[in-house]
């Protein structure tokens, strides 16, 4: 059964968006929509919600695929083998010079380091270590942000390990994307997100 749109468009628009949508944060929803009614509709509602929340939160409300915001130098003093940071840019993968300014987020989960873009070259049959702005491309990031979160990619954490018939952690759910960064946020988007998920006509 499909999600009815109006009433979803209706709800969203008054509790997540001060009472306004633009064009491209329509589109952008219903991109999300779209995948979820074509690959994953039998699956927990609440995953829905949840990655709605996490593309919500990650583009800064656009609802379209963005390139985290930041300079070169920036992204080399965060994510680069050579800045202020060595650790985190070998948990990343970036272990080549310049990887920092190459590999920083992107789409709708802000997909970050070598490590990550390698593996979704793998999984997507597409070279985004060549071309990492393809994580940009709305049909590849929607896969991203779904498989991405259902299948543990990012962190290890899914989608089921907090959403099940008998759990539901709206707190712990950022694990697994960025550990409990900004948790209680993501938490309040996404349990407004679930009270818009309606199959009545």
């Amino acid at each position: 059964m499909a999600i009815n749109r109006s009433f979803f468009f209706d709800h969203v628009r008054l509790y997540l968006f001060d009472g306004k949508l633009k064009q491209s944060q329509v589109q952008g929803l219903d991109a999300i929509l779209d995948y979820w009614g074509n690959k994953m509709e039998a699956c927990d509602d609440r995953w829905l919600a949840y990655a709605l929340a996490t593309a919500h939160h990650e583009t800064d409300r656009s609802m379209q695929p963005i390139k985290e915001y930041g300079s070169t130098a920036y992204f080399m003093r965060m994510y680069d083998c050579s800045g202020g940071r060595p650790l985190v840019a070998k948990n990343l993968g970036n272990t080549h010079p310049g990887d920092g300014a190459k590999y920083y987020g992107r789409g709708y989960v802000q997909l970050t380091g070598r490590r990550n873009y390698t593996d979704w070259s793998k999984r997507l049959d597409h070279d985004l270590v060549g071309n990492p702005d393809l994580a940009l491309d709305p049909a590849i990031a929607t896969r991203i942000l779904f498989e991405g979160m259902r299948q543990g990619t990012f962190t290890g954490r899914k989608f089921a390990d907090y959403f099940n018939p008998q759990k539901e952690d709206w707190l712990n759910a950022r694990r697994i994307i960025n550990w409990i960064d900004k948790a209680n946020l993501i938490e309040g988007y996404g349990k407004r997100y679930y009270g818009g998920i309606s199959y009545t006509t």
